[in-house]
């Protein structure tokens, strides 16, 4: 019998939807932009501890510091703000405290000068720009755009999934020293002769093949999560995500972050591309997996057909019974069609997100869940 697809309901929340003039915007951005400030300080003050040494080589800075300086005045503006309408003060009282502190401790004019590296990092630098940068882009993107309009920003945990994306980011020097680590393990593969080939090529040939390679390697590493037994409560972790949106593909175990970021890195370094070439990867990769995410209900036309979109991933996370184990691909459907796990009808959409049995709804509850007796 051919399965009847469903239409997904969302039901609108007035109580967490922003409105002008209920002071929640207001509210949010005084503390939101109050914390990135005083993390940002403390950044600057502490530069071998809380910043990552890959990261500096890709930004200025002192120029950085004409951001801060903006973003700690409009925390302030926004938190007088709250006290103007009369209207959630309360949050405009701990952004203003934020702020203050940032100032406290030197706010903007603190010296930037050389940073001794260290093995061992927060990146709290990567977790600021990544936020700023996300927030702005797809946020917008969602609210131009959007699948289902009715979706607020602050659905139903939307804090435990900030949480995840915090902590994740926060990690990044030890994700990077890890994958460093197994890569050095596979140096016996390398070969000069195909790194060299490989170089000669076109710049964009060079990224065509690194998202051809990796997705080989990611399709692979991802299915084994969803097919192992054993694998697959860490990855459900990541599944249990309900309602999608560019912050939903943060919610991932800690494990499985280290195994797939350590496992992607391989083909990269044994193909040994141009840095150019390393580095367009690497954002592309960074970008699709938000994007495919996101609550975005963008046609894409052909290209749905050659990348992985919104679309085709919001049915691999489906509870649906047809989109079960299907769409393990990252980038492109190419190993789904190739090994028969391509799932696409074209003119639906999911009508259900999450696990077919519930995982807990905490982020230690999530955590410890993978080593129970009882899974």
């Amino acid at each position: 019998m051919e399965y009847q697809y469903k239409t997904r309901e969302v039901t609108p929340n007035p109580n967490k939807a922003f409105a002008i003039g209920d002071g929640r915007i207001s509210g949010y951005a005084s503390i939101f932009l109050g914390a990135l400030s005083l993390a940002a300080v403390l950044a600057y003050l502490f530069p071998s501890y809380l910043t990552t040494t890959e990261l500096r080589a890709a930004y200025d800075a002192r120029a950085l510091q004409d951001v801060l300086k903006y973003g700690m005045y409009f925390s302030l503006f926004f938190g007088a703000v709250t006290f103007l309408i009369n209207k959630r003060k309360r949050m405009g009282a701990v952004g203003i405290a934020l702020t203050g502190a940032s100032f406290a401790l030197g706010g903007y004019m603190i010296p930037v000068g050389p940073v001794e590296p260290k093995p061992l990092s927060l990146g709290i630098d990567w977790l600021i720009l990544a936020f700023l940068g996300s927030t702005v882009i797809f946020t917008s993107l969602e609210k131009l755009f959007p699948k289902y309009k009715e979706q607020v920003i602050l659905r139903d945990e939307w804090g435990l999934d900030f949480f995840y994306f915090c902590f994740n980011h926060l990690l990044i020097s030890a994700v990077i020293l890890v994958g460093n680590y197994v890569v050095s393990h596979f140096h016996f593969a390398a070969n000069a002769e195909v790194q060299a080939a490989v170089q000669g090529l076109p710049l964009m040939a060079q990224l065509v093949l690194l998202i051809i390679c990796a997705d080989f390697v990611l399709y692979w590493e991802h299915r084994l999560f969803h097919e192992v037994p054993r694998l697959w409560p860490f990855h459900a972790v990541h599944h249990s995500v309900e309602t999608m949106d560019w912050l939903a593909g943060s919610r991932s175990h800690v494990v499985q972050t280290f195994i797939e970021r350590s496992l992607a890195m391989i083909p990269l370094y044994l193909l040994g591309p141009d840095k150019a070439a390393l580095d367009l990867y690497v954002t592309f990769a960074a970008l699709q997996a938000i994007v495919i995410h996101c609550n975005l209900g963008i046609p894409f036309g052909p290209l749905k057909y050659l990348l992985v979109t919104p679309q085709y991933h919001h049915w691999h996370h489906s509870s649906e019974q047809p989109a079960i184990d299907t769409n393990y691909s990252a980038h492109t459907p190419l190993f789904d069609r190739l090994f028969g796990t391509y799932h696409m009808p074209t003119e639906h959409w999911p009508a259900e997100y999450g696990t077919t049995k519930r995982l807990p709804r905490t982020f230690f509850g999530q955590f410890f869940y993978p080593f129970r007796k009882d899974v």
